[in-house]
């Protein structure tokens, strides 16, 4: 679970965010939407601890994963090792498992240079979940993705969810993103950026409604 509680965000001269308050229960995921340069990366990287300037507090717990824009892999090392590396604990075995289970078992020796983008965005959603956060940040992580190669991602990424269960809290401009992977949905608008309405995405036919529902705000 996180509990986010932003009174103010100011960089420079200008204030981005105000009164932005919401909180993301486990097994429910969340998506902020709202248009380009509105602040939803700088309200992400408040939530992960990463920007500490703003008035107002956050509460998480200590196992926290973040999927950013960029892949962000060490460029001198292995897939595999990127994974070894960076997520404590984790051997070998379990990593060329995990590079396995998001359809990269033959690319484990691969340095990041000699992946393409969709497959870096791979080893760094690999990375996330095998690290079992109980609180996972995705920062639009199906951007600048061709449509085949999005829809491989957000299709892994659902299954992914459905295996491990995490609070998620992810960043989108997408509404067709946002309706399919998310529980709850809150919309970010003006300047400063404040939370505009919160909403729940359309069951699909035959599927339960979602226990987090809720009805959409004013």
């Amino acid at each position: 679970m996180i509990r986010v509680e932003v009174e103010s965000k100011v960089q420079g001269s200008k204030e981005i965010l105000r009164d932005v308050r919401f909180q993301v229960d486990q097994g429910e995921v969340l998506a902020i939407l709202g248009p380009s340069g509105i602040g939803k990366s700088t309200l992400l990287r408040i939530c992960a601890g990463i920007d500490r300037r703003f008035q107002g507090r956050v509460e998480r717990p200590e196992r926290l994963a973040m999927v950013f824009q960029e892949p962000v892999l060490l460029p001198w090392r292995s897939a595999v090792d990127n994974l070894t590396l960076t997520v404590k604990g984790l051997t070998r075995e379990a990593a060329l498992a995990a590079l396995a289970r998001v359809g990269l078992a033959d690319r484990a020796e691969a340095y990041p240079r000699q992946l393409s983008l969709g497959q870096q965005r791979r080893v760094a959603l690999a990375r996330a979940f095998r690290a079992q956060p109980d609180v996972l940040l995705l920062d639009e992580p199906f951007a600048s993705l061709d449509r085949a190669s999005a829809e491989d991602m957000i299709a892994l990424t659902e299954a992914l969810i459905a295996e491990t269960r995490p609070a998620i809290l992810f960043v989108t401009h997408s509404e067709a993103e946002a309706a399919r992977l998310a529980t709850r949905i809150i919309r970010l608008s003006g300047q400063p950026a404040t939370l505009d309405s919160t909403s729940v995405p359309p069951v699909p036919p035959g599927a339960p409604p979602s226990p987090t529902a809720m009805e959409t705000a004013p």
